[in-house]
């Protein structure tokens, strides 16, 4: 029944009954937001336009503005708990909360490539898509993030996970890959468009 959707001019809106009806929330922004991510009813962290990061405890009630330490676009982002969250962004930004946001701290990518998507299925495990079929891959929370090899040309732009081992990646061209082994290996899937995919979610 709960969900939130961001967008453009700091647009953040809010349903509980399923989407029958989405009421306004007041961001405290006109920043374009890019990505958010729910753990539960209440708390909630969205993401954007400037570097900007905004968490809620109350279910929207309120969104505070969290320091961060950088400017860049961020594109992406995926909690797990009300303590642990990943943000992603351009020129290959990735930062890291373990404290529900008190802190942000800048991890090392490995890539200048922009990031558009993040999944993580616990605390531990997370995959970060992007441009330049970009996939990155981390066991430990982010202290060390791996190339995986995509098998495509084509830009990534979003990326879910179920478990640690079950994911799928979407991006331009109609791109669709599918990794049932930890993203070891990631599989072309037939998606009949040729349309760019910017988002997918599995829910088992």
């Amino acid at each position: 029944n709960t969900g939130t959707a961001v967008g453009e001019g700091g647009t953040i809106l809010r349903t509980t009954n399923g989407g029958t009806t989405w009421i306004s929330q007041t961001s405290g922004t006109t920043t374009h937001l890019s990505g958010v991510s729910l753990v539960d009813a209440n708390n909630g962290t969205a993401v954007g336009t400037g570097g900007i990061i905004l968490k809620t405890t109350n279910g929207g009630v309120h969104w505070i503005s969290q320091l961060n330490g950088t400017e860049r676009m961020l594109q992406g982002v995926s909690a797990t708990d009300v303590n642990n969250c990943t943000a992603v962004g351009e020129n290959g930004t990735i930062l890291r909360t373990t404290n529900g946001g008190i802190n942000w701290i800048p991890q090392i990518s490995g890539t200048t490539h922009s990031l558009f998507g993040v999944s993580f299925s616990d605390a531990n495990n997370g995959t970060a898509v992007g441009d330049g079929a970009t996939i990155l891959r981390t066991t430990n929370g982010g202290s060390s993030w791996i190339l995986q090899v995509s098998g495509t040309s084509d830009w990534l732009q979003g990326v879910s996970f179920t478990d640690a081992n079950y994911g799928n990646a979407v991006g331009d061209n109609g791109t669709i890959l599918r990794t049932t082994n930890s993203g070891i290996n990631w599989v072309p899937q037939v998606s009949g468009t040729t349309s760019a995919l910017f988002s997918g979610r599995f829910t088992d």
